[in-house]
C-alpha cells in the first residue's frame, strides 16, 4: 500500500507540473504570435516514364522490400532494432543517397510517377499498423498503473513539449511554412518532441531480456500511457491546424463523442461479437471480416471528423478484447504482412521525402544538434526527475529515461502527418527524421552501459 503522504506528494508534483506547463505554453504562444515565418519552396523534377504504372509499382516494391530486409538484418547484427535499418534503407534509396549519386537508378526504380501509389500503400499500411498497436495495448494498464506511472508518463511528455514550444520561438521565422500559424507550429513541434515509440520500446526490452523485469513493466506502462496521451494531443493539434477556432471546437466535440461511443457502445458489442465468432472455428474469415469492417468504418469516421484515419484504426484496435483468440489470430495474420510489405513502403515514402542535402549549412546542422539535444534532454530529464521524485532508484530512473527517449516509427508517422498538413517544412522534416533515428539508435547502447549485459533486475 502506498502511504497517504507519498500519494499527496506525487499528486502535488503532478499538479505543479501540469499547471506551470499550461501557464508557460500560454506565455510562449502569446509571444510567438509576434513572429513571422520565411517560406521555403522545393521543386522536384519529373522522372521519365519508363514503364507502365503497375510494373513500376511492383518493381519499386521489390527494391524497397529487398533493401529493407537487408538493412534490417545488418542492424540486428549490431543489436539494434531492425526498424532502424529499414528506415535507413528507405532513406538510402531516396534522394539523400542513391538519388544524389545515381539519379538514373533512382529514376528507374522509384520514379516520381509511383509516389502517389506509394502514398496510398503507405497510408493503408500505417492504418493497419496503428490498428495492431491498439490491439496490443491493454487498456487495463491504465486502471492499475497508479499515481506514479501517470506522473512519470505525463512528465515525460510535458518537459519535451515545453522545450519544443520554446524551440519554436527560435526556429519559427526560418523553418516554418509561410501559411502556418505560430500556435499550430509550436503545438506540433511540442507533440513531435514528446513521442515515445511503444512498439519499438517493447522490441528493445525483449531484445535486452528486460520485458519481465520491474523496469520493463514500468517502462511499458509509462510508454502505453505516453502513446495514448500523445495521440490525443496530436489529434487536438491537427484539429486546430485544419480549422478555425469554432470549427476546431466542433471537431473536438465530435472526437470526444467518437471516443465515448467506442468505449461505451462499440466495445461491449465487439466483446460479444468476438465471443460468438470464436465458437465457430470453421468460419475463420468471420473475425477477420468483422475487424476489417471495423477498421475501415472507424478510420473513415475519424478522417471525416478531421483528425486523420489512423486515430480511428488505433481506437478500434484498443477496444478489441486484448487476449481473445480472435485478436491473437488476427495479430498473427496481419503482423508479418504489414512488417514485410506495408512498413517498408512507408519507410521508402518517408525516405523519398527526406533530403539530407537540405541540411547543408553550419547553422542548419547546429539547429539539428539543438533539436536532438532538447529532444533528449526533455524526454530523459522529464522521465528521470519524475521517476526519482516518486521514489525510483537512480539507476532505474536513468534507464527509464533512456527507454522513454525511444521514438522510432511512431515519430515518423507523426512527422509525415505534419508534413502533409504543411505544419513543417521539408528541411525541418529532415532534421526531425534524423533526430528520431538518433534517439532510437542510442537507446540500446546507453541501456547496456547503465545496466550491463547480465542485468535481470535492479535492486
Amino acid at each position: 500500500m502506498i502511504k497517504q503522504g507519498k500519494i499527496l506528494k506525487i499528486v502535488g508534483f503532478y499538479l505543479l507540473v501540469i499547471l506551470s506547463s499550461i501557464y508557460t505554453i500560454f506565455y510562449i504562444n502569446n509571444y510567438g504570435k509576434s513572429l513571422y515565418p520565411r517560406s521555403f519552396f522545393l521543386t522536384n523534377s519529373t522522372a521519365p516514364h519508363y514503364l507502365n504504372n503497375v510494373v513500376q509499382v511492383l518493381l519499386a516494391l521489390t527494391a524497397v522490400i529487398v533493401v529493407a530486409r537487408v538493412m534490417g538484418f545488418v542492424f540486428s547484427l549490431i543489436r539494434q532494432p531492425a526498424v532502424i535499418g529499414e528506415v535507413i534503407g528507405g532513406i538510402i534509396i531516396g534522394p539523400s543517397l542513391l538519388g544524389r549519386f545515381f539519379p538514373d537508378v533512382t529514376a528507374f526504380i522509384l520514379p516520381t510517377t509511383v509516389m502517389p501509389f506509394f502514398e496510398i500503400i503507405a497510408q493503408i499500411g500505417i492504418i493497419l499498423y496503428m490498428f495492431l498497436v491498439g490491439l496490443e495495448l491493454d487498456l487495463k494498464v491504465f486502471r492499475r498503473s497508479g499515481h506514479a506511472m501517470l506522473a512519470i508518463s505525463h512528465a515525460s511528455i510535458v518537459f519535451p513539449f515545453l522545450l519544443g514550444s520554446l524551440l519554436a520561438l527560435q526556429i519559427f521565422p526560418t523553418l516554418a511554412p509561410a501559411d502556418v500559424s505560430f500556435t499550430s507550429f509550436s503545438l506540433f513541434l511540442g507533440v513531435s518532441m514528446s513521442v515515445t515509440a511503444f512498439p519499438v520500446l517493447a522490441r528493445i526490452l525483449t531484445d535486452q531480456n528486460l520485458q519481465k523485469t520491474k523496469l520493463g513493466a514500468i517502462a511499458l506502462t509509462c510508454a502505453a500511457i505516453d502513446d495514448v496521451t500523445a495521440w490525443c494531443l496530436l489529434a487536438l493539434v491537427v484539429s486546430i491546424a485544419q480549422e478555425t477556432l469554432s470549427r476546431a471546437l466542433y471537431t473536438l466535440i465530435l472526437t470526444s463523442f467518437f471516443i465515448v461511443a467506442m468505449l461505451v457502445f462499440v466495445k461491449p458489442l465487439m466483446r460479444k461479437a468476438v465471443h460468438s465468432l470464436e465458437k465457430f472455428e470453421r468460419v475463420a474469415e468471420g473475425p477477420l471480416a468483422l475487424f476489417c469492417l471495423g477498421i475501415l468504418i472507424s478510420a473513415i469516421a475519424t478522417e471525416y471528423i478531421g483528425i486523420h484515419a489512423i486515430f480511428g484504426a488505433f481506437m478500434f484496435g484498443a477496444i478489441i478484447p486484448h487476449h481473445s483468440k480472435a485478436a491473437v489470430d488476427l495479430n498473427n495474420r496481419l503482423q508479418d504482412l504489414i512488417r514485410v510489405l506495408f512498413l517498408p513502403a512507408f519507410f521508402a515514402y518517408t525516405g523519398m521525402r527526406t533530403q539530407i542535402s537540405l541540411v547543408s549549412t553550419m547553422d542548419e546542422w547546429m539547429t539539428f544538434a539543438v533539436i536532438l539535444g532538447l529532444a533528449t534532454l526533455g524526454k530523459f530529464g522529464g522521465t528521470f526527475l519524475s521517476a526519482r521524485f516518486t521514489g525510483i532508484s537512480w539507476r532505474e530512473s536513468a534507464a527509464l529515461g533512456v527507454l522513454m527517449n525511444t521514438r522510432g516509427l511512431v515519430e515518423l508517422i507523426v512527422l509525415n502527418i505534419g508534413l502533409d498538413l504543411h505544419l513543417i517544412t521539408p528541411t525541418l522534416f529532415t532534421m526531425m527524421v534524423m533526430m528520431a533515428l538518433a534517439t532510437t539508435f542510442m537507446t540500446g547502447p546507453l541501456l547496456q552501459l547503465l545496466l550491463g549485459r547480465n542485468y535481470q533486475e535492479v535492486k
